[in-house]
């Protein structure tokens, strides 16, 4: 077994102080999975964030996961899920994420109450309302994504066309409906200035996530948009659901599905989390010891030359054959030519599963594996 530095049920971490950022992960984590071929008996590290991804690895059967994140509020949404995952039927998970309505979400918590480490309980007891408002709504980019449904698309569009637009359709009328009734003056306008760098620095994200950018973002927002509403199908994607409609209905995520929810409770206590770097638990591991590396977006908050430094690390602590793989929205990143003999770049792969991402804010999805 590889050590790690104590969990956060152990360390000291001060969660009246940290706020929830992400209460949902918005990567498709059917794309994350094919792209990390996670085989049973893999050991794993994931970049924690609300803890959706991070528990679709258990459904593979892994040996372990190591969840890492350096915000307790992001581990305490992960252990409020693994909480729900023991103590709830799957009806009763859906419920209380928000992916479905509920009038008690109050007492599906209490059944979880038990589960949750003193810390991590007081935690959600204090934030009465992110429970009844369905934990998967208690982010600021949830919110953030709240206040463009409930203020700005109404502006835009009805409830009608909202409704339209993500019933199921060939492609062909789902490009014609978009160029004919959607993709109206005041979408692109509306969405341009609600998804400027200033609009979502101010609501959505922390502004540390801009420093390294480049390009405009709200345009290339847009136009990932137009694939998301066309070439993809709305009506089969739980990310375009939750923004127009606040829950899922046709489609949910991975970790959320029926069919995935006994594998995944199967596997949980194979699962670890702690408080911590990528860089602090890359330096405790012993190389060549782990298998799969979902890294999430961790590159956007790094310099070109940081983000080196930790591919190298990663290709030391990676068995030959480990795949990792993170998306790129503002700051394109991956292993230089320098790294060429130590990680290949499997880049066909990473096009083809990008263009099929759900998620898809997404400039570019990056798969690099160890030689």
């Amino acid at each position: 077994m590889i050590e790690t530095p104590p969990s956060p049920t152990k360390a000291e971490v001060n969660l009246e102080l940290s706020a929830i950022l992400y209460a949902q992960c918005w990567e498709d984590a059917d794309v994350l999975l094919e792209a990390l071929d996670v085989r049973p008996g893999d050991v794993c590290l994931s970049i924690a964030g609300a803890g959706d991804n991070t528990l679709a690895l258990l459904a593979k059967a892994p040996a372990h996961v190591f969840a890492l994140d350096l915000s307790p509020a992001q581990l305490a949404c992960l252990e409020l899920r693994v909480a729900a995952f023991r103590a709830l039927a799957h009806p009763e998970l859906l419920e209380l994420v928000g992916s479905s309505p509920s009038r008690r979400r109050k007492l599906l918590y209490e059944k979880c109450r038990a589960h949750l480490t003193p810390e991590v309980r007081e935690f959600w007891d204090s934030r009465p309302s992110a429970i009844t408002g369905g934990i998967g709504a208690a982010g600021s980019f949830e919110r953030y994504f709240a206040i463009f449904r409930r203020w700005v698309l109404p502006l835009i569009h009805s409830r009608r066309a909202v409704n339209e637009l993500i019933r199921p359709k060939s492609r062909w009328e789902r490009e014609e409906f978009y160029e004919t009734r959607w993709n109206t003056w005041r979408w692109k306008l509306l969405f341009r200035i609600f998804f400027s760098e200033a609009v979502m620095s101010r609501l959505g994200r922390d502004p540390q996530f801009f420093k390294y950018a480049e390009g405009p973002f709200a345009e290339s927002i847009l136009r990932r948009t137009r694939h998301a509403l066309t070439v993809l199908d709305p009506s089969q994607n739980p990310y375009v659901e939750w923004i127009l409609m606040g829950r899922h209905s046709r489609a949910l995520p991975f970790a959320l599905r029926p069919e995935n929810f006994q594998p995944i409770c199967d596997c949980l206590d194979r699962l670890e989390w702690s408080s911590q770097s990528l860089e602090e638990f890359l330096e405790a591991v012993p190389e060549r010891s782990i298998d799969a590396f979902n890294l999430s977006d961790v590159f956007e908050y790094m310099s070109v030359e940081h983000s080196q430094e930790t591919l190298e690390r990663i290709a030391r602590a990676g068995r030959k054959g480990a795949r990792l793989a993170y998306w790129n929205m503002l700051a394109p990143r991956r292993r230089p030519e320098s790294m060429a003999s130590v990680l290949a770049s499997l880049d066909q792969e990473a096009e083809r599963l990008g263009r099929e991402a759900k998620a898809f804010f997404y400039s570019a999805f990056v798969i690099e594996e160890v030689l």
